[in-house]
């Protein structure tokens, strides 16, 4: 550093080589260590504590590629139709292709009311989609929605697990229980992990004191064994959780709790798979590094991280090869490591090694007789449509339905709006939609009425309409039925 610095031919941020070569070194060790400068770490805590001013999303840097992991519920990005394993490769007309974070954060950052355009790959089709994205305050709420699914279920979406997050979902569940919940659905798809004490204390809701939630060892770590220390307010009645490719950490700490202490059903796709823990450390200029410390093991024994010796690219890859090989689609496509084979409480066998198998795959839906759909789905015409509808008929559709449940029981998209989407996705975007069958008719007024309802009402007339043909709910209102 001190040769750079004095006979380097051009001048050099000092500063910011030192970032890289630590960044260099943690690369080389696992996917999960890392390096983040002052700026970013204000920003990691922003997410998770406070509010900030941007498009809404949290995102990584995979084989040069920006890929969405997951869109902020409420936010900019999740207006304008971004949705969770998006790649993001122009910015304003620009190529972001080998973006580093701290660039990525810059370009899409930015004070509230601003405008920028990005254009986006979608995993399963070919066309580049471009979206306009009004940026923001960010919304920074852990629990999306709670409410009761029908007289005895109730239902709560959890997006991250941050700091708020003990006191928000011990809420969601008084305030259910109140209402008669003895049935209770736990979404955790999509949510890519956060703080470990948040994780514990969801699970602590659920199990009885002193039942093992989770344990944490490594070589130069003293071994811990976390147990449930109180009575939960949801220690009885029957439970469901929902993940898919997408939850991660700590969201694969409570699935797993819940599964080998045998609490609950989970119901979905395999879990990403991390079982690594990170401890920051702060260095002098306020920078920091995260470094993995330790393995977590659920209860039964088992980590449940995934192989990273082939390199981080191939490591974040598997999400696509998930896709392309079938295992989404097909629990037959799914490998299990048979020489990690562990028993839940009950003598359940289940699997480590590769994130959490659910007890109910529930394999991701694709139709061939959708493409009226997908043409306009997979822009934002959707979503802006039924902005724009909702502020035109604000006044009117308020005075109709005075709150979100009346909204949900007796708002009905007529033929006429699918006609006015229709043309409205056309005239934007100058071609034709594919022949209308029923599925997509029907997939289109269903998602049609979800948003204009949470432009009106938020996620309480939002989830409540999607998530009545959403064939994951479905299949967890299934098993709440049986013995």
């Amino acid at each position: 550093m001190s040769y750079i610095d004095q006979y380097y031919v051009d001048s050099v941020n000092v500063d910011s080589i030192y970032g890289l070569a630590i960044d260099a070194m943690l690369q080389g060790l696992d996917p999960h260590s890392s390096y983040s400068t002052a700026e970013q770490n204000k920003r990691e805590m922003e997410t998770l504590e406070g509010s900030f001013e941007g498009i809404g999303i949290q995102f990584n840097i995979m084989n040069d590629t920006l890929m969405v992991v997951s869109v902020i519920s409420g936010g900019p990005s999740e207006k304008a139709g971004l949705m969770a394993g998006d790649r993001m490769v122009e910015v304003d007309g620009k190529s972001i292709i080998g973006i580093k974070n701290d660039q990525a954060f810059k370009l899409l950052r930015g004070k509230k009311g601003t405008k920028v355009k990005v254009g986006i790959l979608r995993p399963g089709f070919k066309d580049k989609y471009s979206y306009e994205i009004t940026r923001g305050v960010i919304p920074t709420y852990t629990v999306d929605v709670a409410y009761m699914m029908d007289g005895k279920t109730g239902y709560i979406k959890l997006n991250e697990f941050g700091s708020t997050t003990a006191d928000e979902f011990n809420s969601a569940i008084l305030k259910l229980k109140r209402q008669g919940m003895t049935n209770l659905v736990v979404d955790l798809r999509g949510n890519g992990g956060g703080f470990l004490d948040a994780a514990v204390s969801v699970c602590d809701e659920f199990l009885p004191k002193n039942r093992e939630i989770v344990s944490i060892e490594g070589s130069k770590t003293r071994p811990q064994v976390i147990y449930a220390s109180r009575k939960g307010d949801f220690e009885e009645g029957k439970v469901v959780i929902l993940i898919d490719d997408f939850s991660a950490s700590a969201s694969e700490i409570v699935a797993g709790a819940v599964q080998d202490n045998d609490r609950g059903i989970i119901i979905g796709r395999r879990s990403f798979g991390k079982g690594l823990v990170q401890r920051q450390f702060d260095l002098s200029d306020e920078s920091s590094i995260r470094l993995t410390t330790s393995r977590y093991h659920t209860p039964s024994g088992r980590c449940i991280q995934r192989d990273y010796n082939h390199g981080s690219d191939v490591y974040y890859e598997d999400l696509y090869n998930r896709l392309l090989n079938g295992e989404m689609e097909s629990a037959d496509s799914i490998h299990l490591d048979s020489s990690k084979v562990y028993h839940t409480l009950k003598g359940r066998t289940v699997y480590g090694g590769g994130g959490i198998m659910p007890d109910i795959f529930v394999p991701l839906e694709r139709s061939e007789d959708m493409n009226a759909y997908y043409d306009i789905a997979n822009t934002s015409a959707l979503i802006q449509f039924a902005f724009h509808y909702a502020n035109e008929h604000k006044i009117a559709l308020k005075k109709q339905y005075a709150d979100a449940k009346s909204y949900v029981s007796g708002m009905t998209v007529s033929d006429q709006m699918l006609q006015q989407l229709v043309q409205y996705y056309e005239k934007n975007n100058k071609k034709r939609v594919s022949s209308m069958s029923t599925k997509s008719s029907k997939e289109l007024k269903i998602w049609l009425k979800a948003l204009i309802g949470r432009n009106l009402y938020g996620d309480e007339a939002f989830y409540p309409v999607i998530n009545k043909t959403d064939n994951v709910i479905v299949k967890a209102l299934e098993v709440m039925n049986e013995k």
